[in-house]
This record gives C-alpha cells, sequence and structure tokens, in this order.
C-alpha cells in the first residue's frame, strides 16, 4: 500500500475529485481526515470509509477561515499525533460567466475558496511538518491554470495559476525541511459540479476536443494525488502533473 499507515488530510472532500481522493487514500491504507464546508456530505462519505474499514474522521471546516483550520488541525493531532500529507483540493467554480459579469464578491469569494484555502492550510501545517522533517503537500490546480484549453471563469483560472506558482515556490522554501510541494493539474472532469455547469451539448463539445476522447474520471485525478503524496515521489518537489488526457501539452 502506497500510504500505508500515513496521516492525511484532504480538503473539499464531500462530493467530486475531493469525495475521491479520500477515497483513494484510504484504500492505499492512509488514516484519513476528510474536510468540507458541507458537514453532512463529508459524514455520510467518511461513513462508508469506515465500513471498508478504514481508519477515517469527518470534519467540517471552512478552509477560508484560519480558526476552523487550526480547530481541525487540533482534532487531527489529537486523534493521531501528526499530519504526513496535505491535499489542498477544496475551490471550484459554479457558474461559467464572461469577467464583465463577474461581481467583485465572486472574484473574491473564487479567490478566497480556491487559493487563499491553500495558502492558510499549508501555513497552518507546515511547523507540524517540519518538526518531523517530512510532510507531502499536494494541492490540485486545472487545466485552466496551465493554459488556455476551454472556457471556465476568469477568475477561477486565475486562482488556479496562483496555486501552480504557490506550489513551486512553497516548494523552493521548505524542500531542505524533508517538505515536498506538488500540484495535480486535472483537465476536465466529470464531476457532478462540471456537469452541471454545461449544456449536455456543450460537454460533448469539450470531450471531443481532447485527444482521448472523453472527460477524466474523478478517480483518475485521485491516483495521481496519491503518487505524489507517497514515498515514491519523494524526488518529485515544485511539480504540476498533468493529468487532461491531452488537453493540454507542457
Amino acid at each position: 500500500m502506497q500510504l500505508e499507515q500515513k496521516v492525511v488530510i484532504v480538503t473539499g472532500a464531500a462530493k467530486g475529485i475531493g469525495a475521491a481522493i479520500a477515497e483513494a487514500c484510504a484504500r492505499e491504507g492512509a488514516r484519513v481526515a476528510a474536510l468540507d464546508l458541507d458537514g453532512a456530505g463529508v459524514e455520510a462519505g467518511v461513513e462508508a470509509l469506515r465500513d471498508g474499514g478504514a481508519d477515517a474522521l469527518a470534519l467540517r471546516c471552512d478552509v477560508t477561515r484560519a480558526p476552523d483550520i487550526d480547530a481541525a488541525l487540533e482534532t487531527v493531532l489529537a486523534r493521531w499525533g501528526r499530519v504526513d500529507a496535505l491535499v489542498n483540493n477544496a475551490g471550484g467554480f459554479a457558474v461559467i460567466r464572461a469577467t464583465e459579469d463577474i461581481p467583485e464578491a465572486e472574484w473574491d469569494a473564487i479567490m478566497a475558496s480556491n487559493l487563499t484555502s491553500v495558502f492558510l492550510f499549508s501555513k497552518a501545517v507546515l511547523p507540524i511538518m517540519k518538526r518531523r522533517r517530512y510532510g507531502r503537500i499536494v494541492n490540485l490546480a486545472s487545466v485552466v491554470g496551465r493554459a488556455g484549453a476551454v472556457r471556465v471563469t476568469s477568475h477561477y483560472a486565475a486562482a488556479k495559476a496562483g496555486v501552480i506558482g504557490f506550489t513551486r515556490h512553497l516548494a523552493l522554501e521548505v524542500g531542505a525541511d524533508g517538505i515536498t510541494v506538488n500540484a495535480v493539474a486535472p483537465g476536465t472532469t466529470a464531476t457532478e459540479r462540471v456537469l452541471k455547469a454545461r449544456t449536455p451539448e456543450e460537454t460533448a463539445r469539450v470531450a471531443a476536443a481532447i485527444p482521448v476522447r472523453r472527460l477524466g474520471e474523478p478517480r483518475e485525478i485521485a491516483d495521481a494525488v496519491v503518487f505524489l503524496a507517497s514515498d515514491a515521489a519523494a524526488f518529485i518537489n515544485g511539480a504540476t502533473l498533468d493529468v487532461n488526457g491531452g488537453q493540454v501539452m507542457v
């Protein structure tokens, strides 16, 4: 098992890619703390993991608020005593709209959930990892942060590009402390949120433009995250792993 007995925190874990990551980590032997603003949703997902024999914890957490993050970390440390890996997955967008139609409050909210959350949780967990001189931080970016492959929204694209830049810089800072920091940039993935954002016809056109002629599946993104969180990726640092079916080739 790639993550046997590792303590892994996954944010935005109630559904979609986050839920798939939590499931994959548990399958690979990790002790999983699944966090989400949707407390009932993440509890239901963790209950299923426990039914499968996993050691898992569900926590309601607003990852845009430092006090919520601190409280979640306190609970994780009380239960397991350490954090081996942090997966900053929380974020996303709800509606595709032109830049001139984006309210300022929506811009701020998208930046907070997709980018500020990555900064806040990474900042909070770094002292814990530095004490043990071991850690893995995996941040979820996006194909739209890599190139103009598919139209979404400018605030989401900007936030995900920011995640990639933050990942690289933090990797420079903490590599000597035994901590690696990497990102996964999914292509268009068949989650409930993504499918709702477009008509079926629009989704079919997006899929037809991808060389493998289909959208990604959440489990395929999750497998890449598990690899970067494992000891097999110990010499990978500051990288962005593109998991997009050829949607963008960098």
